[in-house]
């Protein structure tokens, strides 16, 4: 067992080479210029007992400065003298019994060009001294609870403080770094989409009249562990697509449904792939499916044609959601003029969510750090219904990873309460939209990356045209 968990261990943490984590590093401190900088690493969570947890994965922030895959890790850079250091506790015997032998920290930090590490006790000393000289301490806005609680053992911030005593300075220099994927995560993030790919063509191979919603969502994580990797988020895959994130796998697919699935492949270095599909569950679409499907991809068509280096992706959001609305309006269910329906939020009843957002060392990149500042530059997001979720606004530039994923939604709480409200009255046709509340959803979702040439589809192409989807279900037994 121990030689299983060894060679788990060792193909698992991958890094770039040195440099990579040193200029990171050094641009940081440049950018931050005073006092130090705190960055947490995760520690491992239990399942329900200590020994019992589930799987670990490391702050993005931490890997992408410092690049270990290690729980109970901290660093700490002093933005005035250059000094890094990173605490920790290196396993004993006992942990070896059942983890198998493991690399000590100081050879993981050696790899990343960190020379000094210390005893997870001495960050306690580190930032008294830097209390009590007034030496400011900057850290990010954490999610983890046991981050928070570590942080108030520390310095006396409380948990419920730290939306409000973050550095907004080191979540802008993070990001700004972050958000511009260099040639090497480029290549890592192709092969996590490629993966991702494989994963979608697995469950499209797979669906039938007859098995469950379980049974696919299984076919599609098999693939991301056979791959050496594991998921970027948890599996999408149902006939209530309708729901917009919608975990529940205990349906039965049958004659007529459409099966919606979102997933991602996570590889080895923690980056992304997001894609999202729509497939009949027989053999092909009906004559409704297929006139709500092929409008759904004229919006995603819509939306990459609005895209421009250094012009808003809210261009592509306003691209999709018009598209939608003129395409519901000649069907019979919208009326009135599209940039008017828009701009009242009347396009939400059938696009609720975002066109698109960043992506890399997480599926949301950097959403952690705060929307506004990674989707927005700082500027405040809309507060209308739709509108307020999408999570990406701002100019595009070389280096931006992004999805791109509009969808058409027929959600029955919805369509009821707005009707109720009498929302949205000179723009929607409720008679129509009310034949279709039981239709579900659709979605397709493609993953890009801006260059200087414009916006590349990253990865190998997915299927999604109606030919290219009824081509892989008429092979289906």
């Amino acid at each position: 067992m121990s030689r299983f968990i060894l060679k788990l261990q060792i193909n698992y943490n991958v890094m770039f080479p040195q440099k990579t984590y040193t200029e990171r590093r050094k641009v940081l401190q440049d950018k931050i210029g005073k006092g130090l900088i705190l960055l947490f690493g995760n520690d491992e969570s239990p399942m329900n007992y200590t020994d019992n947890i589930y799987h670990f994965r490391q702050d993005s922030t931490f890997l992408y400065y410092f690049g270990i895959q290690r729980p109970g890790l901290a660093a700490v850079i002093d933005a005035e003298t250059g000094r890094e250091i990173i605490f920790g506790d290196e396993y004993t015997v006992e942990d070896y019994v059942w983890r198998g032998p493991q690399p000590t920290i100081s050879g993981e930090a050696e790899k990343v060009g960190v020379t000094l590490v210390q005893p997870a006790g001495n960050l306690q000393e580190m930032l008294d001294a830097a209390q009590k000289g007034k030496q400011p301490v900057h850290f990010l806005p954490l999610y983890r609870p046991e981050n928070k609680i570590r942080l108030q053992e520390m310095t006396g911030i409380m948990p419920r403080e730290v939306t409000k005593l973050f550095s907004i300075d080191l979540v802008k220099a993070v990001v700004s770094q972050r958000e511009f994927k260099t040639a090497e995560e480029i290549a890592e993030l192709e092969q996590a989409v490629d993966v991702t790919v494989d994963m979608h063509l697995a469950a499209m191979k797979l669906a039938r009249p007859g098995i469950t919603e379980a049974q696919v969502t299984a076919e599609i994580h098999k693939v991301a562990i056979a791959a050496g990797g594991n998921l970027s988020f948890p599996i999408i895959a149902t006939i209530n697509g309708q729901t917009l994130h919608n975990h529940y796998h205990g349906n039965t697919l049958k004659e007529g449904d459409l099966l919606l699935i979102d997933a991602g492949y996570e590889n080895p270095m923690s980056y992304a792939g997001d894609l999202s599909s729509t497939v009949p569950v027989g053999k092909r679409f009906s004559a409704e499916q297929k006139e709500i499907y092929r409008l759904t991809l004229d919006a995603h068509q819509a939306a990459i044609d609005a895209l421009g280096l250094g012009i808003p992706f809210k261009n592509a959001h306003i691209a999709a959601c018009t598209t939608i609305f003129e395409g519901l309006k000649a069907m019979g269910f919208t009326k009135g003029n599209a940039m008017d329906a828009f701009e009242s939020g009347a396009h939400a009843l059938f696009f609720p969510c975002g066109t698109g957002h960043m992506l890399g060392l997480d599926v949301h990149d950097m959403e952690d750090l705060g929307e506004v500042w990674v989707g927005y530059d700082g500027t405040p997001k809309s507060t209308q219904f739709g509108l307020k979720s999408l999570r990406l606004a701002k100019p595009l530039q070389p280096g931006h990873v992004f999805t791109i994923e509009p969808g058409i939604y027929f959600i029955t709480e919805l369509i009821d309460l707005w009707r109720s409200q009498k929302k949205c009255n000179e723009f929607i046709n409720w008679e129509k939209v009310n034949s279709y509340r039981n239709f579900g959803g659709i979605r397709n979702e493609e993953n890009f990356v801006m260059t200087k040439d414009g916006a590349q589809l990253l990865g190998k192409s997915k299927p999604k045209t109606i030919a290219e989807i009824e081509a892989i279900r008429a092979e289906v037994d």
